[in-house]
């Protein structure tokens, strides 16, 4: 997968010190110290820059706005957690979208252009890919998240998820051969 960088500096415009109040300055200090992390994690899981700014917002509005704007214990903890569920709601959203539009064009009965093949199959394999993913027990999609689309090493993943860096290691293996097995099995049908 290929990473692209998406630029903060129109979200800091907007979060002057003077345009927030004293009570609320621990969220942008969580913007500034996460943020190109969650960016990261963000755009390996959606892909595309405008899902990846739409669940960044979503992610810090949450933060912000989480049980009447009591800080959370572990902001790190919660936000890549949020981040992460934002993700796959934005990627179900999609995939129920698409699955609207194949049936409106099966029912118009048009045939659809021909595009490159190995552009489509591409993006066809990511697709799956993230569909398996989603599929994944929350445990272990958690460590798929942030160890390989977040880029985390496995000793950051674990203190954000609160868990031993070897049960990381275990995890993630359990996860790659879940996805191993599935990927093989619609290859086979």
């Amino acid at each position: 997968m290929t990473t692209k960088s998406v630029s903060l500096d129109w979200c800091w415009d907007l979060t002057q010190e003077g345009s927030v109040t004293a009570d609320r300055k621990w969220v942008l200090t969580a913007m500034n110290q996460y943020g190109d992390s969650l960016i990261k994690l963000l755009w390996r899981i959606l892909g595309q820059e405008q899902d990846v700014c739409d669940a960044y917002q979503e992610t810090f509005l949450k933060l912000a706005h989480c049980q009447d704007g009591i800080r959370p214990r572990n902001i790190k903890a919660y936000l890549f957690r949020t981040a992460g569920n934002v993700a796959v709601s934005h990627l179900r959203k999609k995939k129920r979208h698409l699955r609207a539009c194949q049936q409106i064009a099966l029912n118009s009965a048009t045939q659809p252009n021909e595009n490159v093949p190995g552009e489509i199959d591409q993006m066809e394999l990511q697709q799956k890919l993230r569909d398996q993913i989603l599929q994944l027990p929350q445990y272990l999609r958690n460590v798929v998240f942030l160890h390989d689309l977040g880029e985390m090493s496995y000793q950051q993943a674990a203190q954000t998820l609160g868990i031993s860096v070897a049960t990381a290691r275990v995890y993630r293996c359990r996860a790659i051969q879940f996805l191993a097995a599935r990927l093989a099995d619609r290859k086979e049908k």
